[in-house]
Parts: C-alpha cells; sequence; structure tokens
C-alpha cells in the first residue's frame, strides 16, 4: 500500500513539475490611463496579486491546465478571464469599465466554474462592505434584506434562515463551502456562524441537493472566508461595535500574512449582550447572550494547487426566553447563568486543490464536534449531548476547454450523537448516521450567448438509534435502523438576450431525509412536548423558477418567480392535547405542499447625481398542504427600501456615506392552525460612516439607529411571540474598524 501510494505521489509531482506559467499585463481604464492597486486573484490557487504604479501585474509558478482570473477595483466593473496554460507565458492587458454599481463576481457555492451571471442558478452575493454593518446584533438580518431571505429569530442572540418559506433542515449552512452540522433542526437553536472573518455570503434560493446532498432541499447558504494577504504582506483589522438596546459590545482582532508560499491568519472575537429592550422600553427577561469565538488558516500554495487547513471554535451560551425565566428574573442583567443552552463547536476542515495539464482535483476533508448542553434555573444541566460528523469529499475535474466543464465526484459523511453524563433528559437517542452520494456536474457554452448546466446525483443513507427508556415508559423510544436512497438532479441554463439582459430557467429535483427529532422525539423541548414518527419518509421537491437579470453601469433589475412542489413535506402541529406536565403535545406529521412566490429587487444611481443609490426589493412566498392549510414559518410579504448617498472625500473624512433603509411587513393572515395572524408594520434605519486618518493610521467608523421610531411590534417568524414578548425597541449603534498592514 505505502509503495502504491508513493507511485501516485511522484506520478503526481512529475505530472506539474515542470509547468513554468506566468501571466502578466497592464491594467488600465477605458481612457488608458493605469490603475495602480487593482487586483487580480485566482481562486483555484487562492491568491492573487496587485497592480503597480503603472498598472502592471505579473503572477507566476503557474499550473498547467485552464485558470480562472478574476480583475477587481473600486468604481469599476469586475472582469473575468478564463484561458488555458501549457508552459508559457502569457500576457493579458485588461480594460476595466468604470460602474457605481456592484456587478458579478465568481461564485463557488454552484460547483461549477461560472460567474453569477452564468450560472443557472441564480446565487445571491452579500459582500460584507461599511454599509452592510448591521445596526442590529442578529447578524442574519444582513441575509434577510436579500429578497426571497427572511429569519426566524428567538431575540437577539437566537435566528435561523428562511429561503422562500423553507427553514431548518430544509436549509443547508456551509462554513467556507463545508457543510455545518450543529443541531440545525431546532428553530430555537443559533446558526453558530459569525460575521468576522466572512468576506462575502453566497446564497442558493431553491434546491441544492445535486450538489450538497440531503438538507438542501430549500437552499444553501455560504459563509466564505477572507481571502489571504497580498505576498509579502502582513495585515489585520481590529473591530469594536456597541449597542445600546441590548448594553451589548463586540471586539474582535484578526492578523494575517503570506509569504511567496506559505500564508494564514488568525481571528478571536467575543460578544456580551444583556437583556434587549422591546418597542416601548421594557427589558425582555433572560434574552441575554454572549458569545467567544477563534478562527485560524494556514495554507501552503505552489505549482500543484493550494493546501488549505482551518480551525474555527465558537461558544455560545444562549438566554432562553421561557416562563420559569420570567418568573424568577425580575432586574434586567448580562450574565447568563439561568435557564440558558450552551453551544461549544470546534470546526477542523483540510481544502485542498491539485491541479494538472486539463484536469483538477478537489480533495476536502472536515471533522466538527458540537456539545449541546440546557441549564435548569438552578444552574444544574437538564441535557447533554455531542455531535461529532466527519465529512469528505473528492470532486475530479475532466479534461475540458474553455466552453465546457465535466465533473464528477464523491462525497459522504458518517456522524454520531451521544448522550453524555446520563443527564436526566435525553432529547434526541444516541445515534449514527452515515451517507454516501456519488454526482456528476456539466456544463456547455453555445454561441457565447447560451450556458445549459445539468447534473444528477445519487445518495444513500443509513440511520441506526439505541433504544431511550424502558418499554413500560411513556416517553419510550425503540431502536431504530433506518436506510434511504435518492435520486436527483437539475436542468437549467442562462440566455444572454443582449449585452444588458439575462434569462435564466432552471428546474431541479430535492430531497430530504427525516432528522432525528423527527424520527423519535418523546418529550419536552422548550415550551413545547415533541412527539417524532418513526415512519416518516423522505421529502422530495421539485422545483422550477425563472428570472429575469438587466444591468447598466447605473442600474439593475432583477425578477424572479418560482414553483416549489413537495412530497411528504415535515411538520410538526399540535394534537390539542397536553403532557402529564401540561405542555401541548406537537405531533410531526407529513402533507404534500407546494410554495410559490415571487422576488423583485432593483439599483438605481442616476448619472446626473453622482451621490445617490437608491435600491428596493420585494419579495412574497405563499406555502400550502395539499389540503389546503397554509404551512407554518411562513414569512410575511416583505418591503424593503434603501437610499444612500456618497459623499467625496475631504481634507479629513474619506468614503463618507449616509444610508436610510425602511424595511416593512405586510399582514400575515395566512397562518398555520397553531399560528396567530401578525399586523403590518414598518422600521426605520439610518445610518452613517466614513473614514479618516490619524498619522497616517485608517479608521472606519459607522454610526446608525436601527427602529429609528421605537415601533412596537411582532414579527411572524419571532418565536418570543409565543411567551407574548416584542421584537427589539430603538437601537444605537457604534462601530469602529481600525485595519492596519506592514510589508
Amino acid at each position: 500500500m505505502k509503495k502504491i501510494f508513493l507511485f501516485i505521489v511522484i506520478t503526481l509531482s512529475y505530472m506539474v513539475g515542470f509547468s513554468q506559467n506566468s501571466i502578466e499585463g497592464k491594467i488600465t481604464d477605458s481612457q488608458n490611463q493605469p490603475l495602480m492597486g487593482a487586483t487580480v486573484y485566482i481562486p483555484e490557487l487562492n491568491t492573487g496579486t496587485a497592480s503597480d504604479t503603472d498598472g502592471y501585474y505579473k503572477i507566476n509558478h503557474l499550473p498547467n491546465g485552464k485558470i480562472t482570473l478574476q480583475f477587481s477595483y473600486v468604481g469599476f466593473a469586475n472582469e473575468v478571464k478564463t484561458l488555458e496554460l501549457f508552459n508559457e507565458s502569457k500576457t493579458l492587458n485588461i480594460v476595466l469599465t468604470e460602474t457605481v454599481i456592484e456587478t458579478e463576481e465568481i461564485v463557488i457555492t454552484s460547483g461549477y466554474n461560472a460567474t453569477q451571471h452564468d450560472n443557472a442558478v441564480k446565487i445571491d452575493v452579500i459582500k460584507l462592505q461599511a454599509h452592510h454593518v448591521s445596526n442590529n446584533p442578529n447578524f442574519t438580518a444582513v441575509l434577510a434584506k436579500t429578497p426571497g431571505v427572511d429569519m426566524i429569530s428567538k431575540g437577539n442572540g437566537v435566528s435561523k434562515p428562511v429561503i422562500r418559506g423553507l427553514s431548518m433542515n430544509d436549509i443547508l449552512v456551509l462554513n467556507n463551502s463545508v457543510r455545518f452540522e450543529n443541531y440545525q433542526y431546532s428553530s430555537h437553536h443559533p446558526t453558530g456562524i459569525d460575521e468576522f472573518g466572512i468576506e462575502k455570503i453566497e446564497i442558493i434560493k431553491g434546491p441544492a441537493s445535486l450538489m450538497y446532498g440531503s438538507d438542501a432541499i430549500g437552499g444553501v447558504i455560504n459563509f466564505i472566508k477572507e481571502k489571504p494577504t497580498k505576498t509579502g504582506k502582513i495585515e489585520g483589522d481590529f473591530n469594536s461595535q456597541y449597542f445600546s438596546n441590548s448594553l451589548g459590545y463586540v471586539n474582535n482582532l484578526g492578523i494575517k500574512g503570506a509569504g511567496d508560499h506559505v500564508y494564514g491568519g488568525i481571528r478571536i472575537g467575543q460578544k456580551s449582550h444583556a437583556d434587549y429592550l422591546q418597542g416601548g422600553g421594557t427589558f425582555v427577561p433572560n434574552s441575554r447572550f454572549s458569545e467567544r469565538s477563534l478562527k485560524s488558516h494556514l495554507g501552503f500554495k505552489s505549482k500543484m494547487g493550494s493546501f488549505n487547513l482551518y480551525y474555527d471554535f465558537n461558544r455560545q451560551n444562549l438566554g432562553l426566553v421561557e416562563d420559569e425565566a420570567v418568573e424568577n428574573i425580575t432586574e434586567r442583567g448580562r450574565k447568563v447563568n439561568l435557564l440558558y443552552q450552551g453551544f461549544n463547536t470546534h470546526f477542523f476542515s483540510t481544502q485542498n486543490k491539485l491541479l494538472f495539464h486539463k484536469t483538477k482535483l478537489d480533495v476536502n476533508a472536515a471533522y466538527q464536534n458540537t456539545t449541546l448542553a440546557h441549564f435548569d434555573p438552578e444552574g444544574g444541566y437538564e441535557l447533554e449531548m455531542a455531535l461529532n460528523t466527519l465529512t469528505y469529499e473528492a470532486k475530479f475535474t475532466l479534461p475540458s476547454n474553455e466552453k465546457s466543464d465535466y465533473i464528477i465526484g464523491f462525497q459522504g459523511f458518517n456522524q454520531k450523537n451521544n448522550n453524555l453524563n446520563s443527564r436526566e433528559t435525553v432529547l434526541l437517542p444516541n445515534a449514527t448516521t452515515d451517507n454516501y452520494s456519488l454526482f456528476g456536474l456539466f456544463q456547455w457554452d453555445f454561441w457565447e450567448k447560451l450556458k445549459i448546466q445539468t447534473g444528477l446525483r445519487y445518495d444513500k443513507k443509513f440511520i441506526q438509534t439505541e433504544s431511550v427508556g424502558q418499554v413500560s415508559d411513556a416517553d419510550f423510544r425503540q431502536a431504530l435502523d433506518k436506510n434511504y436512497n435518492s435520486f436527483s438532479g437539475s436542468l437549467g441554463g442562462t440566455y444572454h438576450i443582449s449585452n444588458t439582459w439575462l434569462l435564466r430557467l432552471n428546474t431541479a429535483s430535492a430531497f430530504r431525509t427525516p432528522n432525528l427529532a423527527e424520527l423519535t422525539a418523546n418529550g419536552p423541548h422548550e415550551t413545547i412536548y415533541e412527539k417524532g414518527d418513526d415512519t416518516l419518509v423522505p421529502e422530495k421537491s421539485f422545483e422550477a423558477d425563472i428570472s429575469f437579470h438587466y444591468h447598466k453601469p447605473n442600474g439593475t433589475f432583477d425578477l424572479a418567480a418560482f414553483y416549489n412542489s413537495i412530497t411528504d413535506y415535515i411538520f410538526i402541529a399540535p394534537t390539542g392535547s397536553e403532557s402529564p406536565s401540561g405542555l401541548p403535545v406537537y405531533q410531526y406529521n407529513q402533507a404534500n405542499s407546494y410554495l410559490y412566490g415571487t422576488e423583485i429587487g432593483w439599483h438605481f444611481h442616476p448619472k446626473n447625481l453622482d451621490f445617490l443609490h437608491i435600491e428596493s426589493t420585494f419579495s412574497s412566498v405563499i406555502g400550502k398542504k395539499s389540503d389546503g392549510e397554509f404551512l407554518p414559518f411562513i414569512p410575511a410579504h416583505k418591503l424593503n427600501f434603501d437610499v444612500r448617498l456618497e459623499g467625496k472625500d475631504g481634507t479629513f473624512l474619506t468614503e463618507p456615506f449616509v444610508a436610510v433603509h425602511s424595511h416593512s411587513a405586510f399582514k400575515q393572515n395566512n397562518i398555520a392552525p397553531d399560528e396567530s395572524k401578525t399586523d403590518t408594520y414598518t422600521l426605520f434605519d439610518i445610518t452613517a460612516g466614513g473614514s479618516f486618518k490619524v498619522n497616517q493610521q485608517k479608521f472606519i467608523f459607522n454610526f446608525g439607529i436601527h427602529n429609528l421610531l421605537d415601533t412596537k411590534y411582532i414579527d411572524h417568524l419571532s418565536t418570543l411571540k409565543e411567551v407574548n414578548y416584542f421584537n427589539p425597541g430603538r437601537n444605537f449603534t457604534v462601530s469602529l474598524k481600525i485595519p492596519f498592514e506592514a510589508n
């Protein structure tokens, strides 16, 4: 075996060892003026460079094969180029076009090597810039500004993303393209990834099981880590925030550096929030929370490709706003020590890309450990369990040309859930889950206008659980031995009607297997008594969507519509009975269901008013069972409106801006049997910021007010309306970022 392994290593080294490729050129504007500091980035190698004072750039030691480069400069449209190299030096001069509106860039979440405009699957990208700083300590609120995206919240500390009416285990969360496993099945559990050290967030709206398997039936949210710094540089940033409504403070420090071949970085952070004030001024007992985080990265790049190691740690203590806490907490506080849940997550991953002539091989693996504990009013453990997950994949890009891509791959994960230390409550049984899959992705370009993408996937999943309790017990759970298999696929394309109009069509099938809670629950969970059903079968979805995109240097417009039919949709509903302890009993059920809706977004920048940006989005979704009843956790129709004024650089202040945001939710009368109607409401936010220098040190500041009018409201997806509390009231926010660098 060792000889075989050695032979493979020697062979691979020989295949790439003699490639001596380089790319150089000049980056200019439309007036042939050089652009100094323009960024050149190669995603396959996780590396890049910047142009010098003459606009000149050069990247050496590149491998043979097809590579993609993205050229970027502030105030100009991104330019994406794909070319093939084979033991040669190439000159590639780039002319960038001025624009005031962010344009397409390379996206990685779809699995294809393509830009936003070339993906049949619509992918929204959120780049975390100054005007994206949230006036809300709940970071998911930033995602919810994207049309079709919303959030289920339990105060500031706990939130779950919603995409086109689907949430929890119907949405797959990725940490830098790796599936993130930390008990995502419940609306009472947090997403578990903070915003620092994240460069951008890619959102797939609609089924994505083809690329990611079960749990991607409703969409994918991928938190993508910041790029390494440029070769020969050391840079970092210190971030500090204050939130008046929750007396919250946030501090985060990151530093990274890069040599010719080795690069890396580390980031640490803390968050602490007291009980928040609801609209009208009174505090919400036990809505306090705290968080500690660490993120680290070490990478190596060469002619062979790139090799990366990541380690993330996150610790969250989250107060539970429940009747016991409300009765016992009479004063506002910060310390989380009474009726709370704690999450500790360790996340190790390795992501590696080997580049050969005309082929690529991605080999990735990750190990995650999450412990979840619930604590009673006396500070003792109610439950304690650990989820251990090993994920791995190999993805091979077959020989192709600039107009085609052929990808085959294998993915798998092995997961164990264990109850620890014989605690009083067993929320989920000890269980083992194994999943294995094969997939193929293919895309072709025709006539420089049409791109077709398709693929097929097969999954096999095994779930085994241990029994809980005795047969004579009311909460007895028998051992299970389940296995599921499913095919999923997609077919779609993009057609460039003109240089400004784009049509996108896509159809996709997807699936989701029942999770442990849905199969085995039989006991109290937060404010209800949950009962599972071991006869549940996988959900199967088929969605068709169509979208139009229009873009000009000073404006964009997007219109999308979708219809998603789900066979055996899994949901939880009240039975009308109570448990012996008086909790309402909820049962997991299945029913054929469907969801449909529209999303509209536009961004306008008048040519003769170069300081003004106007943006608006609207999203609507309806979810019903086949018998006509409405589905739970379906957001109300939402309308967002933004006006942003960007000033010119002055003697003291640079990059100044002022932004006003309004968020309106319509009445939600389309409710599930156990839900209550919610009224319309409108919130106003205002944000202002810019940057200045003191002795050549740059400072970036941001001041904002969320819920300017201190509106008293309840969002339809707030789980705190179960205990009759409103969403947060007025909140003043101050943010400061101090970037630094050295050669």
